[in-house]
Order: C-alpha cells, then sequence, then structure tokens
C-alpha cells in the first residue's frame, strides 16, 4: 500500500530535501505541501492524506494547537513531527496533543523511512532515547523544571523569547496580539521566577531549549543527518496566512 504524504515545512530548501527523500521509496508518494499553519490544515482538508510530516514551527498557529485543530477536523492524517530541538523538550507535549511520533531532524534517511512507516501503520513512533526519557518525566516525585510547569502556550512564547524573537514577530507566528504575548511574558517571567527577558534568553541557551539539537545517542543512529534543519534558531517566518498549500496532482510521477 502506498503511503500518501504531506510536508508541513516553512522553510523550502527543507521541503525540497524531504520530497527527495519521499521519491527515494516506491511505496510513498506526495500528494501536497504547505508553508504555513492555514495551508497544512487546508492541505489534509482538500486532499486524501495518510501521513502528514509536520514541522514543529509553523508560522501561523502554535504546534500543539495545529495538532487539535487537525485532530478535531473529523478524518485527519497520522501526525509525524518533525523538529530540530532536543526530543527531550517537545516530544511530551506534541504526543500529548495527539501526535502520532517525533524525530529530530538530524536522524538519518532510514530513520524517517521507518517512522513514516511506523505510524502509517497505527503505531506510535518515538526514538529508544526518548522512550527513556518520557518514562523518567512520568516518574512519581520527579521535580518539573521551570520551563516544564509552564503550559504549552506559556512554552511556545517562552521558546520565542528564549531565541530572541521580538514580540510583534512572536504575534504573528501565533495569530495573537502583541499585547497578549507581552501578558504572556509577565506571566512567564513571574512563574520562572525569572527578572527579564535577557535572563530569560540565558536560561534557554543554559538548557539547551533553543537550537538545533545535539547528534543522536542511540545505537544505529550514527549515520550522516539526512533531514534537512534549516537555521539554527527560533521560528522562521513565510509567506501570508492562507497562502501556504501546494496541492501536487497525483500522476505517478515522483516530484
Amino acid at each position: 500500500m502506498t503511503v500518501r504524504l504531506v510536508i508541513a515545512d516553512d522553510h523550502p530548501v527543507v521541503r525540497e530535501g524531504l520530497k527527495y527523500l519521499v521519491s527515494q521509496h516506491r511505496d510513498m508518494t506526495l500528494v501536497g505541501e504547505a508553508e504555513d499553519a492555514p495551508g497544512t490544515l487546508e492541505a489534509c482538508r482538500t486532499t486524501a492524506v495518510d501521513v502528514l510530516l509536520l514541522d514543529v514551527s509553523m508560522p501561523g498557529m502554535a504546534v500543539v494547537d495545529l495538532i487539535r485543530a487537525l485532530r478535531s477536523a473529523g478524518r485527519s492524517p497520522r501526525i509525524l513531527v518533525l523538529s530540530v530541538h532536543p526530543e527531550r523538550h517537545y516530544a511530551r507535549r506534541v504526543l500529548q496533543a495527539g501526535a502520532d511520533g517525533y524525530l529530530t531532524k538530524n536522524h538519518s534517511p532510514i530513520a524517517l523511512a521507518e517512522a513514516i512507516r511506523q505510524v502509517h501503520g497505527g503505531r506510535k513512533y518515538v526514538t529508544p532515547a526518548l522512550a527513556e526519557e518520557l518514562a523518567v518525566s512520568l516518574s512519581e516525585g520527579r521535580a518539573l523544571t521551570p520551563h516544564e510547569a509552564l503550559s504549552n502556550r506559556e512554552y511556545e512564547v517562552f521558546r520565542r523569547l528564549g531565541a530572541g524573537v521580538r514580540v510583534n514577530e512572536i504575534a504573528h507566528d501565533l495569530a495573537l496580539s502583541p499585547k497578549t504575548v507581552r501578558t504572556y511574558r509577565s506571566r512567564i517571567l513571574e512563574k520562572m521566577n525569572i527578572r527579564s527577558t535577557a535572563e530569560l534568553i540565558f536560561y534557554a541557551v543554559q538548557n539547551g531549549l533553543v537550537g538545533p539539537s545535539p547528534a543522536p545517542d542511540q545505537p544505529g543512529s550514527a549515520e550522516p543527518a539526512g533531514l534537512p534543519a534549516a537555521g539554527s534558531g527560533g521560528p522562521r517566518r513565510l509567506g501570508q496566512p492562507g497562502r501556504g498549500t501546494t496541492a501536487i496532482k497525483r500522476s505517478g510521477r515522483r516530484s
């Protein structure tokens, strides 16, 4: 059975790299792509898709809200989240929101293909290292770190602030008003007992919460990185909401 895929990433270079990797497998075909959250919703609404490859930082909506919107829209595809962020920082949140798998972009093409097939088959996909971390995070008596105690929306704002993104850009990315973002910033500083945005940025850098993830440490994943990860900072902006989807005709020709 052929796996029908939609690729959602706001970097054209990353989308092209993923399209090439998909084209190398006869049991996979690309049926659409999107560059922002509205485009992702539109592509999944208008296209018969089995698996959505979803970047964790899509302009127009927080990833957790986007996953929930996809799930509430009725029949939704299996969702495999791809990220440059370390597994332990985002995986728990997106899996709880309804994602079927989580994979950092520094894994090999073989790992990507395995993850696609596994979520398409109805199973969850996490790496062995992530499975162990998730088990530890659920242990009784484990104290939460300051950023783990944030709500999903607070964490999205926190991560962008930690990457040095300006308030107006955060508002654009998350479809919020600048005033609301400033309110979240004040709430985050209070919750984390941090005095300034500069101190917040220092915390984020010190804890590895911004920038690309380190090399995989599980056995069998030492191959050269095969998932292109554009940039090493926070969220990116590209295009206008509602114009981020491209349908691909199913002609049997590889993209």
